[in-house]
């Protein structure tokens, strides 16, 4: 009890400081003991210091960080818990609900780039050459869609890597993927419509381990993914290279009278894990000496 009410008072401590504070304490009470049995008490009273931090630790009523040690708080009830749970569970199932849409993104891109890389084979070998130069339009890329009235200032970076447009009309802008997707070569699982032989086609182009997937994003058990932003915005549209060859999730697409952006590429997602620590998790008597 003594050390939990050290550490609760104090909010952020340490072993040393807790258990020099309780030494000295003890010490100052038992002004009777002999020099060589003091010396004793001391390293008892250490060593209860660090077995009552580590029941506490274990308690999740404190936390250690390497040397330093934090005050959480005293256990809660039965109710208290439970609702907290309950926030924790919801938050896992959101993240999952978010991952689950991430993944089923990339494998409408997985089907679409395959997909074409198909198509524009079996068009060479029709045709018994490359197509011409002038014909080709590199990945990544984006469509602007506007009225033939707009009138667009566009001003290009010295470096070229940013292109600011201007229009005084309203405009649409797509990205590679919904283009791609408006040209069926995601076998029209975006939008519900995926045939018996489009799903056939799917599944062979996706790794085996992903098959289910695309099974379930074809019966319409899994949510869609078609993502629409639109909204009106004041002055332009600042694209930079990154945007190009990252995704455009985060293009600002804004005009006088209003615009709107339909794009669904996605980058791959990453597994954060936490930095390592090379303590170990419990206290150690002889942080003291170090």
């Amino acid at each position: 009890m003594k050390v939990c009410e050290k550490v609760q008072r104090k909010g952020t401590t340490s072993y040393n400081e807790v258990a020099d504070e309780l030494v000295a304490e003890f010490s100052a009470a038992d002004n009777h003991i002999l020099p060589n049995e003091s010396a004793y008490d001391q390293k008892n009273i250490r060593r209860r210091v660090y077995d009552a931090l580590n029941v506490l630790m274990a308690m999740n009523i404190i936390s250690k960080e390497k040397k330093e040690i934090k005050w959480i708080g005293l256990p809660t009830n039965s109710a208290q818990e439970c609702q907290n749970l309950e926030v924790e569970r919801q938050r896992r199932l959101e993240r999952i609900k978010q991952k689950q849409s991430q993944l089923q993104e990339l494998i409408l891109q997985q089907i679409a780039f395959k997909n074409l890389v198909q198509r524009n084979r079996q068009a060479e070998q029709q045709a018994h050459r490359p197509p011409p130069p002038n014909s080709v339009i590199h990945l990544p890329f984006i469509i602007v869609n506007t009225s033939r009235k707009t009138v667009i200032d566009c001003s290009i970076s010295n470096d070229k890597f940013e292109y600011l447009f201007n229009f005084d009309n309203t405009f649409e802008i797509h990205d590679d993927i919904e283009v791609l997707k408006r040209m069926g070569m995601a076998c029209g699982l975006e939008s519900g419509s995926c045939s018996a032989e489009d799903l056939k086609m799917a599944r062979s182009l996706v790794p085996k381990a992903l098959e289910p997937y695309v099974t379930e994003m074809a019966q319409g058990s899994i949510g869609g993914v078609f993502i629409t932003t639109s909204g009106p915005a004041s002055n332009g549209t600042r694209l930079s290279a990154s945007d190009l060859s990252n995704g455009a999730d985060g293009m600002l697409a804004t005009s006088s009278n209003g615009s709107q952006y339909s794009g669904s590429r996605v980058e791959t997602p990453v597994s954060y894990v936490g930095e390592d620590d090379d303590d170990d998790d419990d206290f150690n008597e002889n942080d003291e000496e170090d």
